[in-house]
């Protein structure tokens, strides 16, 4: 199971970056509406509410990429190490692996249908190749665990670590390093004081680390409330969930910056990364803004900072959306789309797959004469009489 579930997250990647790579070379060639002294309409990837939904879908194509990579190297450490006898990090292998493919199948699933509506209408053509590419995908958020259930085991991994901070016990394993900082992320408080703040690695981590520790170790005391550790569990499950969901995302956001703090060949590839990296983790932090604020992480103004650096960071992605795309490599025979071909020709090969249905085989479609020319015929009698 650790090992399918490490290739459904690498995977997850791979059909989102199909889906995002379809929608953004669509959204560059579809124009509609706002022309001026009757020039060109404009284009809809310059509609700032298509890039507020499409760029960080681009976003987390890459995010997910990159823990792909890394949960490859887990699982192969831990394999390593079980051959060795050494069972030490087989649990955080498990949590790790559940916790991911819920998470990274559960936005796919979102991410492709999005893409779909992203669109227009053409998109839910058959031609478009999204349909398709989101029925093929959707069975991820069940098989090899269903996707609520396996946050539930990330959450009991999260419960056990939190119960154990107390101790002097040495930590194994390196995604709950920072539980073992309680105090300094329970008594944590936002500096960022102005929109660029947020474009400082230690700012996001900070905010997203504080967070979690915080949601999870609220969790553990409302628990402790029940002489029935399974009856509060049960009871707490939604919170428990979400704590989950919380902890997840510090992996993805802290493995996305540990990537760009490697060597990155190609003149501005690790500039453009940085800006996808930090809408990622932005774009988590307005999305899930009521825990932020709810845990006193951030203030209301430094929530707006956000937002407001989140719009400047989709300014910076336009230019280079379609090569960002481009650069997944997706051939057009792998991703079977008319919208998203690599050449733009987007309409005419609409005209020419319209042409291809059974229905203008003929002028007249089959039935006519035996069903319904008789019956217009009957009407008219009927007009008649």
């Amino acid at each position: 199971m650790v090992f399918v579930r490490q290739i459904i997250v690498s995977d997850a990647s791979s059909f989102l970056s199909r889906a995002v790579c379809i929608a953004t070379r669509y959204s560059a060639v579809r124009r509609q509406f706002g022309s001026k002294n009757g020039g060109p309409e404009i284009q809809v990837i310059d509609y700032k509410t298509q890039q507020s939904r499409l760029f960080p879908l681009i976003a987390s194509a890459y995010a997910f990429r990159f823990v792909g990579e890394w949960l490859k190297w887990l699982y192969t450490d831990v394999t390593q190490r079980l051959q060795a006898s050494d069972f030490s990090t087989l649990p955080e292998a498990h949590a790790c692996t559940a916790g991911l493919k819920s998470l990274t199948t559960t936005a796919t699933a979102d991410g492709i249908e999005e893409c779909r509506k992203l669109c227009g209408g053409h998109g839910y053509l058959c031609s478009s190749g999204l349909p398709e590419l989101f029925a093929v995908y959707v069975p991820n958020c069940t098989y090899e665990g269903d996707n609520t259930v396996l946050l539930l085991q990330v959450a009991k991994f999260l419960m056990k670590t939190v119960s154990q901070l107390p101790s002097e016990k040495k930590q194994v394993g390196t995604t709950t390093t920072y539980f073992g900082h309680l105090e300094h992320h329970m008594k944590f408080q936002s500096d960022v004081q102005k929109a660029e703040d947020w474009l400082k690695p230690s700012a996001i981590l900070g905010v997203f680390e504080a967070r979690s520790v915080r949601m999870s170790v609220t969790c553990a005391n409302n628990l402790r409330k029940f002489s029935n550790q399974e009856e509060g569990f049960s009871e707490l499950s939604a919170d428990l969930v979400e704590a989950a969901i919380a902890h997840c995302q510090v992996i993805i956001v802290s493995k996305f910056i540990k990537k760009l703090e490697q060597e990155i060949p190609g003149y501005g590839v690790k500039q453009q990364l940085e800006v996808l990296c930090f809408i990622y983790a932005l774009f988590l932090l307005h999305k899930h803004q009521g825990d932020f604020l709810a845990t006193k992480c951030i203030t209301p103004k430094q929530a707006h900072l956000a937002n407001e650096q989140l719009r400047y960071l989709y300014a910076k992605v336009r230019p280079n959306a379609v090569s960002l795309v481009d650069s997944f490599n997706h051939t057009d025979h792998l991703l079977g789309s008319i919208l998203g071909r690599y050449d733009g020709n987007v309409y005419q090969k609409l005209y020419e797959e319209a042409w291809k249905d059974p229905l203008n085989d003929s002028v007249i479609i089959d039935g006519y004469h035996d069903y319904i020319r008789p019956l217009l015929k009957r009407q008219l009698q009927i007009a008649r009489l």
